[in-house]
């Protein structure tokens, strides 16, 4: 299960303690979680995994300087490059969760999404959590070629309780909880 989301959200935000909670929610339905493996968003829901006793995997970049893998990591794997990393949180996701966030965030679900529409991937959710996503997407929708065929490949949901209960409803999650 890779979770996107912004590397500037703080202790202090509720998106912080949102994103906890979905670490905490999907460990103890059984999910694996990856994550980009800094702080913010991906801090966040590495801790709530880690918490609730779940395995949570970081992807970093090794060219990225002057960042450090958040402390809830139960592994850090290195990526030699953006692309890499990106591979990693796509392609060998069950389900892609995005909880707010910025451009690289916007990279990981446009890129999720794109190979989505194109039969790239198999069939698998795209959750974006939050009122901002459907906000966006349809203010997208009304100048860009956004039609509704794109859009039968992602699922709006307003928070981390609805996401679960999605991905429940399409047999994504074991209900297992997970080791670590």
């Amino acid at each position: 299960m890779a979770v996107y989301g912004s590397s500037m959200v703080t202790g202090e935000e509720a998106a912080f303690a949102e994103a906890r909670e979905a670490g905490r929610l999907l460990a103890r339905a059984g999910a694996r979680v990856a994550c980009g493996g800094y702080g913010g968003i991906m801090e966040a829901v590495s801790r709530g995994a880690a918490e609730a006793g779940g395995r949570v995997i970081g992807y970093t970049v090794a060219t990225f300087r002057g960042r450090s893998p958040n402390l809830y990591l139960s592994e850090e794997r290195s990526c030699r490059d953006l692309y890499e990393r990106l591979a990693h949180l796509i392609d060998g996701a069950d389900a892609m969760i995005a909880m707010g966030g910025g451009i690289g965030t916007l990279v990981e679900v446009f890129l999720a999404w794109n190979e989505l529409y194109m039969g790239l991937l198999e069939p698998r959710p795209l959750i974006l959590v939050g009122e901002p996503w459907k906000a966006a997407v349809d203010g997208l929708a009304e100048t860009m070629e956004i039609s509704p065929a794109h859009l039968a490949h992602v699922d709006f949901c307003q928070d981390a309780h609805a996401a679960l209960a999605l991905l429940e409803a399409r047999g994504v999650l074991s209900g297992e909880p997970a080791s670590s």
